[in-house]
């Protein structure tokens, strides 16, 4: 599910943190960003307001509470403060959410993944997960092929065609990659190179600038989307708490 996001805090470095962290993070998209409250109040109240607002709690032209009265109709609201005292302010306000500055990605990744789980049962919207198969035309002329997100294992692009490999077969189709990728759920697949999306559950090994999945095949990663599918993946790395 693609996230739209934008971002309000008087200080420019809280912006530029939290711009490189939903920058980094697949399926995240930043739409705007603030160090003005009021300024950002007319595009959070637009029918074009983002699924997720982080807000500043403490900021001088106008308190993140009170913009998050006036906004929560619109958007999921996100409380970022270096105060641990107005926690219970934040959640009296609605928000869904609240990161204690500094924040690590860590942390705020686990934020995000209750924001989808949250926005995904919204009434009447239908949510990312209710199709868990697309359909593309075959190399067969008037034939068009069912395929389970699930079964794929990684996608190439061939110059104006893609191949879908999955657990069983192969579908070549009269795709680009910007095509299928809009359709793809970001939380699942990752982009890894211009010429190569895999699914994040078919990925066994990574080193260095390869990619190695549960069917054997390596692939080389891009150096363009190296480092966001590698900070993805070193998010989820369990470390231990023992002195090194």
């Amino acid at each position: 599910m693609n996230l739209t996001c934008y971002v309000i805090d008087d200080e420019s470095d809280a912006v530029a943190l939290l711009k490189g962290y939903i920058g980094q993070t697949p399926g995240l998209e930043l739409i705007g960003s603030s160090q003005n409250p009021l300024v950002a109040l007319d595009e959070l109240t637009s029918k074009n307001a983002p699924d997720i607002t982080f807000i500043d709690v403490d900021m001088r032209l106008l308190s993140g509470l009170d913009l998050a009265e006036m906004v929560n109709l619109y958007t999921s609201v996100v409380f970022t403060t270096a105060f641990p005292e107005f926690a219970l302010q934040a959640f009296e306000k609605d928000a869904f959410d609240y990161l204690l500055k500094p924040i690590n990605y860590e942390r705020f990744l686990k934020c995000i993944q209750k924001a989808r789980r949250k926005i995904k049962k919204r009434p009447g919207d239908a949510g990312p997960g209710r199709d868990d198969f697309f359909n593309v035309k075959s190399e067969i002329k008037g034939r068009m092929v069912k395929i389970r997100f699930d079964d794929v294992i990684y996608i190439e692009g061939a110059v104006n065609y893609i191949q879908i490999h999955t657990r069983t077969e192969k579908h070549m189709t009269y795709l680009t990659m910007k095509d299928i990728w809009r359709h793809l759920p970001e939380y699942t697949f990752a982009r890894i190179h211009r010429s190569f999306i895999v699914n994040i559950d078919y990925v066994k090994v990574t080193e260095r600038a390869q990619v190695r999945l549960e069917n054997g095949k390596s692939l080389i990663m891009g150096d363009y989307y190296k480092q966001k599918f590698l900070d993805f993946m070193d998010a989820r790395l369990i470390k231990t708490d023992r002195a090194s």
